[in-house]
């Protein structure tokens, strides 16, 4: 497990105070339950390239801010980001929510959470 540094991991605390997060399983069930929602993987591209969730857009968390408007017109269509470990997301979801996004979804415990829970990735 990566040690954090104590500044980010107060940051990511008090995000997630104000945000909503999801399991992997909760998200497992609304990809099988082929619900309408954006999948955004927000890791870096080397990470992306590993291996991602399926029928996740990637779109890193240096960039998502910028372009999120491109793909989603609609700022109460739901969505979902997802990192690495769960804390680059929340981050990414708090942003989200203060530019007007009223439906966002954190990965709590990010894409290792999803492989942990017996899920698998894909590289396409």
């Amino acid at each position: 497990m990566k040690q954090h540094a104590s500044r980010f991991l107060h940051l990511v605390t008090e995000t997630k105070k104000r945000i909503k997060e999801i399991s992997p399983k909760e998200l497992k069930a609304k990809i099988d339950n082929q619900e309408s929602f954006y999948l955004f993987d927000v890791r870096e591209a080397n990470e992306w390239a590993t291996g991602h969730i399926p029928s996740a857009v990637h779109l890193s968390k240096g960039i998502i801010e910028r372009d999120i408007e491109k793909t989603v017109i609609d700022p109460k269509s739901p969505i979902v980001v997802y990192c690495s470990g769960g804390f680059r997301c929340a981050l990414v979801a708090d942003s989200l929510q203060s530019m007007g996004f009223t439906e966002v979804y954190s990965l709590d415990t990010g894409s290792q959470g999803w492989i942990d829970a017996g899920y698998g990735l894909s590289k396409s």
